[in-house]
């Protein structure tokens, strides 16, 4: 079979530009579109569902709502995978369904804020219901088929380290895309108003991600790339054997440990800069862009650096490296020293561990299934990366019940209000608790078995044709 010219390879990673981009704007406005604080309703935001803290005296209604959407959403991981390791459609296993969940994806996301009642209303909560579930469905239809194809795309290491760095990059992208509603709705909120102004920039965006999802299925023919016969195995049967594979176990419960860090810092970042930083908010995107170009800067240099010292080794280093960066963060109530100077730290700390784990563990995930496929004579790519998702989906999960638990810790919550407030004392916490997840993660990972994996790869594996002409651009 053919290998993926470099140029395809691009044309592949800006699927994920395109889906990245939707999921970055429902994760960073669904909450503050709908649940608006006092200064954004008194610049003329509607609310459309009723606020505060009104299930069981901790949850609000849009947090219900999207606790029980995060479980319809990890349910469909192993059935979508499944179909998709089972699919005999001619074009394909995988492109058939991210083509044709593309274009519902972009409008489904555009339609989740869009809620019909132009007030406080059961239909509103009944709309963002239905369309929340519908957008998981989606992004779970696009998503799964798409990471399956790093593992059939790659059929050599360099070839998967390269189309892992290029998603990664696609990613930030399309997650810095996200957030230009901040610059660009106030732009036109005097003609459009406030509710429109978003909605406008979210059309616009669901528009360009569209095509960005569109144009690796319509420019790569998969069936010229991947020879797999379909998996035989029942949706139960193939998730079984999934977590059967022990690395794999070991790598997904590192991986929890990940997510959770991550998330944890991520959703804490305005908070840390607002209350133990004492900045204004605009610096938590001026941090996050910072991190995430000095980031940039570090991938054309990990693949180097992997074929030196393994993947293992340096996804630990990852771990370690921003254990060292929450840890400075924790550091902020103790230490008397200018805001800006710990954000400035943080984020050239935190680059490089950041570069590391936002493109090897994907790798590690097409590596275990490769090998797993060799020993079984049994190709489920899709399900080891629908495993991944579920394992982030978790770990992101359990940070924001264990952020929102600890964050309010030394002070009060005002259940009436939908702003959240967070004292110095609970985000040191938070911060501590990071670094925790952080060494697990590491400790976990150390019982990962990378020379076994790429033993049963190299040994077993057929050489693929490297003087296949896609090969020559």
């Amino acid at each position: 079979m053919k290998r993926l010219s470099k140029k395809q390879m691009i044309i592949f990673a800006i699927g994920q530009l395109g889906w990245s981009t939707l999921s970055g704007i429902v994760n960073a406005w669904f909450v503050t579109f709908y649940l608006p604080t006092q200064s954004d309703i008194q610049s003329g935001a509607t609310q459309f569902i009723t606020p505060g803290l009104v299930i069981l005296g901790f949850l609000t209604i849009l947090g219900l709502i999207t606790a029980v959407s995060r479980i319809f959403d990890a349910i469909t991981d192993p059935i979508i995978a499944s179909m998709s390791d089972r699919s005999t459609n001619k074009k394909g296993r995988r492109t058939p369904f991210m083509q044709f969940a593309a274009l519902p994806l972009s409008v489904v996301t555009v339609l989740l804020f869009c809620a019909p009642v132009n007030a406080i209303s059961g239909i509103n909560v009944a709309w963002i219901s239905v369309f929340i579930v519908l957008f998981y469905l989606f992004m779970t239809m696009y998503c799964t088929p798409y990471n399956a194809l790093i593992s059939e795309f790659g059929k050599t290491q360099d070839d998967r380290m390269f189309i892992s760095t290029s998603i990664s990059l696609t990613f930030f992208v399309g997650t810095l895309l996200a957030y230009t509603p901040f610059v660009f709705s106030g732009m036109i909120r005097g003609s459009l108003g406030f509710s429109w102004s978003y909605r406008a920039c979210f059309i616009v965006l669901a528009v360009i991600a569209c095509v960005c999802m569109l144009l690796p299925t319509l420019l790569i023919k998969e069936k010229e790339y991947v020879d797999t016969k379909p998996s035989n195995s029942n949706m139960m049967k193939s998730l079984a054997s999934t977590f059967k594979n022990r690395d794999f176990r070991v790598f997904a419960f590192s991986d929890i440990m990940y997510w959770i860090g991550l998330t944890l810092f991520q959703t804490g970042l305005p908070f840390f800069v607002k209350v133990s930083m004492k900045l204004d908010e605009s610096y938590t995107m001026i941090f996050m862009g910072g991190m995430t170009v000095l980031s940039a800067i570090f991938y054309p240099f990990v693949s180097g650096l992997v074929r030196k010292f393994g993947k293992k080794k340096l996804v630990i280093t990852g771990f370690l490296g921003l254990a060292i960066a929450y840890l400075i963060t924790a550091s902020i109530r103790f230490i008397d020293l200018p805001g800006v100077i710990f954000g400035v730290v943080i984020c050239v700390i935190a680059a490089f561990p950041m570069a590391l784990l936002g493109i090897i563990p994907q790798s590690i995930v097409a590596d275990v299934a490769e090998a797993d496929g060799i020993d079984n004579g049994e190709n489920r790519e899709g399900m080891f990366f629908a495993a991944r998702t579920f394992a982030m989906k978790w770990g992101q999960s359990i940070a924001m019940l264990v952020f929102t638990s600890l964050a309010i810790i030394g002070t009060t919550q005002n259940k009436s209000s939908n702003d959240i407030t967070a004292s110095s004392l609970g985000l040191t916490i938070v911060a501590f608790v990071a670094v925790t997840f952080c060494l697990l993660g590491a400790i976990i990972l150390s019982g990962y078995n990378e020379k076994k994996i790429m033993a049963t790869i190299t040994t077993k594996k057929p050489i693929a044709d490297n003087n296949d002409k896609s090969t020559e651009e």
